[in-house]
Parts: C-alpha cells; sequence; structure tokens
C-alpha cells in the first residue's frame, strides 16, 4: 500500500476516511528536523551550510514512516499547500534518504489540496508533482536568516542591556511598531473644541438633529469654537434667528460586500468581534480546515473557485430569494503589499453546511465557522442599496447654517447576513450612522427650535493597536506572511516586552528599551522598508527569480559587521544614550523650566535611567545609596503629591508612626515611618491594581500593613493566613511538618475581591484552599493537563499543568507560564519546548540533562583521582557558561 504522509493525526484520519484501505496514511506531527539551538547550525564560513538535527520526539515517526515503506515501494508527500508545508516533505525526504529508508526504486511524489474533501483528496491523488524547491529554498533563506538574527543579535542584547530577552528579525519590527505607538500617545497634546447641535421640528411637529456648519457667515472648521464663551456666542447667535430649510438633497448609494477571508483579514474579523488573539484564531482554523468544513487557511488569496461560487449563489438563492443573488458573480482581486502564495480563500468546503447544523463543534469552532461561513455567503450576495440625505438649514440673513444627514436603507442586500466589524476611528472622521432617519422635509418649510446644546470635546490620541490593527498595520507595510503573523504577535507578549490588557497591545518597559536599542545600533534592521524589501526577495526566491544564497551573503555581509561595532560598547555607554534618546519621555519637561533630570529627594542628584538584576529598569539618583528616590520609567504615578521624596501623609497609627503613600519602581505603596540607619527598609505594603489612589485612606493603609492576617488553624492542623500577593489576594495553609520533612509543604488559593482579604472567615478559607487542593494546588499531587513527552534535548517529561495563576508547562523545576491566547490542550511539544527554554534562560539556569548527570556520577565514582577531577571542573563550567547563551537565543519562525 502506498504510504502518504501529513502533518496532523487529526489529517491523517480524515483523509484516511477518503482513501480506504487501499493507503496507509501517517501523520509527521509537524517539522521532523530544525536547525540545533547552537552556534554554527548555520556556517557563514561555508557557503550557510545548514546543519539539520531530527527531534527526539520525531525519531518514533520517522521510523514508523520507514517502517511503513518496507512493505511498500511509493511515498506520497501530502503536508500543506504553502512555502512551510513544501518544507516538511522536503525534510521527511531528506530525513528518510539517510535512513536509507527511500531507495532508488522508491517513488516518491508531492500532492496538495487546498481542502480535505473527498473530492479534493481524490483529484490531488490523480495529480501528483515532485517537490517545488524554490518553495523550499525560500523557506531555507527565511530560516537562515531569522537564525542568523537570533544568536548574533540576541547575546548582544543580553551583554549591552541587561535583562532584555532575544531579539526576532520580524518580531523586533512588530515591536518598533507597537512602541512607536505609545510614544505618539505619550506626546500627544489633547485639544479642546466645541460643537453645537439643535433639535429641530419640521412644520408637521416631527423632531429632527442637526449641527452647526456656518456661523457669521464663514464655514466652520473643527477648532473654530474653541471654548465655552464661543460656544455661547454660537448658541445665540442660532437663537436669534429664525431658521427654515435651505435644501435638500437625496442621493441613491450602494454598499458592496468584503471580499471572502484570507489569513490576515480573519485574524483581523475574529480580533474584532470575539477578541480572538491570531494564534488562537488560527489554531481553531486548523481544526476546522483538518475535520473537512473549511479550505486551508493561510493564504493570501481572495479568490474562490468557480464551482464554490455557483454553490454559494445557490445557497444564497434558497435560504433569501433570487433577489439576493447579483446577475453576475462578484470577482476579487487581492490588492494586499507583496501577496503571495495565492491559494483559493477561506471559505467553507460545502456551502450547504450551515453553521446552525455543527452544534456538535466546540464553542469557538463554531462561532469561527459561523463567521467564515457568513462572510463567504455575504461575498457573493446583492449590494445593499441606499438612500443618503443631506438638509441644509439657514438663517434668512445668511450668518447661520445648520446640517443634517440621514440614510434610508431601502434594501439590504449582503447585511441581511454580515457586516465586516469595524476598527478604531480616527479623531473627526465620520461614521454613517445606518440607523439614522430624517422626517419628511421640504426646501422652504420654517422649523422651530425644541433645544440648542453646546458640547464640548477634546481630540483623542491614536488608539493602541490591537491584534486585529496591528496585523492589518504589518500587512499593509508588506512584513511578515499569513504563517508568521500569530507566532510573531504570541512571540513579543511570551518575552515580556509586549503586554495585552483589554484585548490592547502595550509596550512594557523592557521592549521601550530594547527598541532604543536597536534603533541606535541596528536602526537598519528594524527599518519597515528593509523588512519589506527583504520580504519581496524571498518572494523572488520562491519565483525563482534570486538565488537564495546570494541573499544570504547580502545580508550577512553588512549584518555580522553591524554586529561587531557593537564589541566595545560599554554599558554605561548603552545606558546614557538610551537616557538620551528616550529623554521626552523618561524625563518630560516641567512647567517651571527647570531641569527635568535634577532629582526631587535631594535636589542636586541627576535621574537617570538603570537596570535591574529582574530584567526591569526604572530611573534612580546619581546620589545613591545616600539618596534612595527612585521611580517607574513609564513616569510618576498619579495620586496627588505621592511621587515626592516623603510622599503623601494618611495619618500616624496607635504609636504615632507616620503612614505615607508613595511611589516606587513598582508601583504606588503604604508606608509604616520612616528609613533610619537602625532600620533601613520599614514596613510596606503595595497597593493591590486597579485601587484608586484618591480612594487610599488611613484605615485602608494600616489594613494593608496588618498583613499576613492570621484566620485560624485548618481543621487537619496548621494556620491559614491571608495576604495580597504579586497577583493579588490569597489564603495560604501551612500543613503540618510530615515526618522526614525539613520544611511543611503549602497550598496557595486565590481570592477574586481584594476587600476579602480582610474579611474571609475559616469556613470560607478552608472551602478555597480544599478546592485548590482538588485542582491540583501546591501541596497535592496535581495531574496533567495534557502529557507532551520528553524533552528532546535534555530528557525528561513536559507537561501542561493547571497552576495557582492559570495553565503552564512544567519541565523538572521550570515552569512557563502559558500565553492567554494559547489553548493548554492544543500545545505542541515543540512550542512547549520553546517555553520552557525561554524560562529557563531567563533564570539563568543551566539546562541540564538527567541522564548525562547519572553517568557523570557513575564515572566518578570509579576514579579514585579527586584532585584530578576537582581540577577539571572550574575547566567544565567555563565552557558551559561560554556555550549557554547560544541556546537561549529564540529564532523568528512560523509556530503554526
Amino acid at each position: 500500500m502506498p504510504v502518504v504522509v501529513v502533518e496532523s493525526p487529526a489529517k491523517a484520519k480524515t483523509i484516511n476516511k477518503y482513501l480506504g484501505d487501499n493507503f496507509t496514511v501517517l501523520a509527521s506531527y509537524g517539522h521532523v528536523r530544525d536547525l540545533p539551538p547552537k552556534d554554527g547550525s548555520v556556517d557563514t564560513d561555508n557557503d550557510f551550510e545548514m546543519k539539520w538535527e531530527v527531534a527526539s520526539d520525531s525519531q518514533k515517526h520517522i521510523r514508523a514512516i520507514a517502517e511503513a515503506l518496507k512493505g511498500d515501494d511509493e511515498l506520497i508527500l501530502a503536508t500543506d499547500p504553502d512555502r512551510e508545508g513544501e518544507a516538511i516533505s522536503w525534510h521527511l525526504e531528506e530525513a528518510l534518504k539517510k535512513r536509507k529508508a527511500i531507495k532508488k526504486s522508491t517513488k516518491v511524489e508531492r500532492v496538495v489540496f487546498n481542502a480535505i474533501t473527498k473530492d479534493a483528496v481524490t483529484t490531488a491523488m490523480k495529480n501528483p508533482r515532485q517537490v517545488d524547491m524554490e518553495l523550499v529554498e525560500a523557506y531555507l533563506a527565511r530560516r537562515a536568516l531569522d537564525y542568523l538574527v537570533g544568536f548574533n543579535l540576541s547575546p548582544v542584547l543580553w551583554r549591552k542591556l541587561p535583562g532584555a530577552k532575544s531579539a526576532g528579525r520580524v518580531q523586533s519590527v512588530c515591536l518598533r511598531l507597537i512602541v512607536e505607538r505609545e510614544m505618539e500617545i505619550e506626546a500627544f497634546k489633547a485639544r479642546e473644541y466645541w460643537t453645537v447641535k439643535a433639535i429641530l421640528s419640521t412644520p408637521r411637529g416631527q423632531e429632527f438633529e442637526a449641527r452647526l456648519t456656518v456661523l457669521g457667515g464663514k464655514k466652520l472648521d473643527k477648532f473654530d469654537i474653541e471654548t465655552s464663551e464661543a460656544a455661547e456666542i454660537a448658541v445665540a447667535a442660532i437663537n436669534s434667528r429664525d431658521l427654515s430649510v435651505a435644501s435638500v438633497e437625496a442621493k441613491p448609494a450602494s454598499r458592496n460586500p468584503s471580499p471572502p477571508f484570507m489569513t490576515s483579514t480573519l485574524q483581523q474579523e475574529a480580533s474584532r468581534k470575539f477578541g480572538m488573539g491570531a494564534r488562537a484564531a488560527m489554531s481553531t482554523a486548523q481544526r476546522l480546515y483538518e475535520a473537512g468544513y473549511i479550505t486551508y487557511m493561510r493564504t493570501d488569496g481572495i479568490d474562490m473557485a468557480p464551482e464554490a461560487v455557483t454553490a454559494a449563489r445557490k445557497t444564497i438563492g434558497s435560504l433569501f430569494g433570487d433577489k439576493y443573488v447579483p446577475e453576475k458573480p462578484r470577482v476579487y482581486k487581492n490588492k494586499a503589499k507583496n501577496a503571495q502564495e495565492a491559494h483559493e480563500c477561506i471559505r467553507p468546503t460545502d456551502m450547504d453546511v450551515t453553521p446552525e447544523s455543527l452544534s456538535r463543534l466546540e464553542a469557538d469552532q463554531r462561532k469561527l465557522y459561523d463567521l467564515i461561513w457568513k462572510r463567504t455567503i455575504a461575498s457573493q450576495m446583492e449590494a445593499a442599496r441606499m438612500e443618503r440625505t443631506v438638509v441644509e438649514i439657514a438663517s434668512q440673513d445668511g450668518q447661520v447654517g445648520l446640517r443634517a444627514n440621514g440614510q434610508v436603507v431601502l434594501f439590504d442586500g449582503f447585511l441581511k447576513v454580515y457586516e465586516e466589524g469595524r476598527d478604531d476611528v480616527a479623531d473627526g472622521q465620520v461614521v454613517d450612522d445606518d440607523d439614522k432617519r430624517l422626517p419628511q422635509i421640504a426646501q422652504g418649510d420654517e422649523t422651530k427650535k425644541s433645544s440648542v446644546t453646546p458640547e464640548r470635546h477634546h481630540t483623542q490620541p491614536p488608539p493602541r493597536y490591537t491584534e486585529a490593527t496591528l496585523v492589518k498595520r504589518m500587512e499593509e507595510l508588506g512584513i511578515g506572511r499569513p504563517s508568521t503573523y500569530a507566532s510573531i504577535v504570541t512571540t513579543i507578549q511570551t518575552r515580556e516586552y509586549v503586554r495585552k490588557d483589554k484585548n490592547r497591545l502595550i509596550p512594557e518597559d523592557k521592549g521601550r528599551l530594547v527598541i532604543a536599542f536597536l534603533e541606535n545600533y541596528f536602526r537598519q534592521y528594524v527599518g519597515y522598508n528593509f523588512t519589506a524589501q527583504l520580504e519581496d526577495e524571498l518572494d523572488d526566491i520562491s519565483g525563482g527569480r534570486e538565488d537564495y544564497k546570494a541573499v544570504l551573503s547580502r545580508f550577512w555581509r553588512d549584518f555580522s559587521a553591524a554586529v561587531a561595532e557593537t564589541a566595545d560598547l560599554r554599558i554605561t555607554e548603552v545606558l546614557e544614550k538610551i537616557n538620551e534618546v528616550l529623554a521626552p519621555h523618561l524625563f518630560p519637561a516641567n512647567e517651571d523650566g527647570s531641569d527635568p533630570r535634577i532629582c526631587k529627594a535631594c535636589g542636586n542628584g541627576k535621574l537617570s535611567m538603570r537596570t535591574a538584576r529582574s530584567g526591569g529598569a526604572f530611573i534612580g539618583c546619581s546620589n545613591y545609596p545616600e539618596c534612595r528616590y527612585t521611580r517607574p520609567i513609564s513616569g510618576e504615578v498619579e495620586g496627588g503629591d505621592i511621587a515626592g521624596p516623603d510622599g503623601k501623609q494618611l495619618g500616624f497609627d496607635d504609636d504615632g508612626e507616620p503612614i505615607t503613600l508613595r511611589s516606587g519602581r513598582f508601583g504606588p505603596y503604604v508606608q509604616r515611618g520612616e528609613a533610619t540607619e537602625e532600620v533601613p527598609k520599614p514596613p510596606r505594603s503595595s497597593i493591590p491594581k486597579g485601587t484608586d489612589l484618591s480612594a487610599v485612606d488611613l484605615k485602608l493603609a494600616l489594613d494593608l500593613l496588618s498583613l499576613p492576617r492570621f484566620v485560624g488553624t485548618h481543621p487537619d492542623g496548621g494556620d491559614i493566613t491571608a495576604a495580597i500577593g504579586r497577583f493579588g489576594p490569597y489564603v495560604m495553609w501551612q500543613m503540618p511538618l510530615e515526618e522526614g520533612k525539613k520544611t511543611a509543604r503549602k497550598i496557595y488559593a486565590n481570592m477574586k475581591d481584594p476587600t476579602e482579604v480582610f474579611t474571609i472567615g475559616m469556613n470560607r478559607a478552608v472551602e478555597l484552599i480544599a478546592e485548590k487542593a482538588a485542582k491540583g494546588g501546591r501541596g497535592a499531587a496535581a495531574e496533567p493537563l495534557k502529557e507532551l513527552g520528553e524533552h528532546p534535548e535534555h530528557g525528561g517529561a513536559i507537561n501542561v499543568m493547571d497552576g495557582r495563576y492559570g495553565p503552564y508547562v512544567k519541565w523538572e523545576k521550570v515552569n512557563a507560564t502559558l500565553p492567554k491566547e494559547m489553548e493548554p490542550t492544543q500545545i505542541t511539544l515543540e512550542e512547549a519546548v520553546a517555553l520552557v527554554d525561554a524560562k529557563a534562560a531567563t533564570k539563568g539556569k543551566k539546562k541540564a540533562a538527567p541522564k548525562k548527570k547519572a553517568a557523570a556520577k557513575k564515572t566518578a565514582a570509579k576514579k579514585p583521582a579527586a584532585k584530578k577531577a576537582a581540577a577539571k571542573k572550574p575547566a567544565a563550567k567555563k565552557t558551559a557558561a561560554k556555550k549557554a547563551p547560544a541556546k537561549k537565543a529564540a529564532e523568528d519562525k512560523p509556530a503554526e
């Protein structure tokens, strides 16, 4: 039986059902080979030779395919129809050749299908081809570029910018977009302006709203009415005049539907309508594709197969009637910059399968399928027709003019099924109001004034990016590709360069510093045009117009020189440069014109940015340790005078000690007393996140300083206490000390309400602890949510666990939190390894190999020469330290 290889077991199961017992369908479980995470995997001195390694968990999959080939001499590679899928097929063929599982007599063919349906699969099997080496070479170039940047730029960051993590080729450019938007917001100065609206009524008593557009015979611009006084004058001008309808103009208008989804637009719409992250959207779409419900979900194409267009039009006619079917099918052309790999759009494989018929699917899959089905159907529906009316109202002397706009939908067309979501609307941009209707109005009608109201406005800064608007902007600039968007956005969050708050992407201090460093010392490589041009060159490689090694050679020549130029940079020099570059953000100008870098506490020290061992950054005084003034780099915390050296005094405790509210590098806190030589660090307690600082009074401060609070003794023994920690309020049970143990085990259980920490009683505390223990809290034997297998390099089980702060990946003593967008049950071993390796690197841990350690101990036991062994240890340590940074580098590559 011919052996068919696909990426996933779910896909294999579906395809096996279509092909029957005459084929053996196996899964490769994604890529089977990768570049080892160490120096030299891309040999720049040897024509960019790439040294590949089969992952340990892939060995068994390769072995299974090799075993199957013993019974049949035909191999069919049926991986995904894109550049990444082509690369997986190439890796499989190369790995099997190396094992000698592919012989000269073995027939090796490549097939591709855009949908996992019986027709698509059987048609593909009749039209095999060979692996497309031009697509493979484009993959090799991208993989080598990302490796060279990751393994050469990241060590520079670690050495010159303490606390910084790895840098990626495309992620850094994406991070720059977010940082620059934040700086635009911070530099924005709100401007006040006023508008005036009037509620008018027709001679028939019907009311409508109009806004002032002409004053003093002059057409008003946005900022012509700047003050409340000017607005009142405008109101008086309207009230003192009779108004009549000068003109009524009604124009027919139409709206056409949006094209079907491609990867980027699907990610954007899933984010707008469901708050679904790019990775979560792609993971959900992957499951729909593998189950045969939708076509391939990584595509730049928006065209639809003719048979699918015919099916969509037939479905529209049967569900909504012939009037919703346009005379001719709609044809869409891609306008996206650098569109490539132009497969068909993302659409349902069967238009008759409505969302309502798939109730058995998981909630996220149902929602996404509903979105794809509606968008596809709507894209072939008739346009919406409407009538837009503009009414001009004026005074007889022409000094005052008002305008009323209205819109009436005459025929809903595609709007019956679907309307595209909106991104943020820029300040001053007019948004159509489809629901706004005007009464019957005729030219010359006198209007009566029911009310005239001035309205105050302020200009708004540009909005922070959401994942949807960020992907849209990257697409506009030609940065990244469909298969990379999700991993790019996820990676910068995993590295803690960016955080997501209420679906908005906000740069962390680390992210700002990395971009400031890169823009000063590697400006070209975070340039939008440079990155987009490199994408063009990769497309030229895939199109056979460019040699991939020539592209790598040009890039490496300039990039290696830029890396070499940073060798002699001192950390203090780098920090001072960043101080200079970020000065408007770090040290905003004082209203009195005084030097913003003079320390507020001692009055003569100079403020500058400093980095902490934790990797964070803060502003500190040059007179340290005599002056201990610090603040966050993002500026003083709001809340009156709490940022000053002595904070804001709230009162005194029973012993007469002052209680103050202050600002520190980690945010606002309350403090009892003052620092002295005897007590350099007086009692402090952080203010819980989300607390209104104006509401922090003496009572709350004393309550916070009294924590941790003893709640009582657990029925099984051991104390229960309540406190507020880094991740919010919690209760902790310190269990009785077990025989033979040095420390007692503890179970922590979170509380949602911060105020409950001061009032929680024994019954509630025991209940929370019992619930946590049942879920696998600390002190209890936790069951994994998912077992992923052994670490490919060092051995040891990797599992997905449900932890106190959410799901995380556990390997030995390394716990790596899962990004919010990553489904715990969907994570792959490859993704988990990347997370634990990144976490181990941030802790400065040497990634130990348990099996090798055991072997080393055994060897040491056989050798009595202790002195020699001891002499060799420092040398081994030195070698390990030298190689450690290479393992920490993270590459910019698709993770889907």
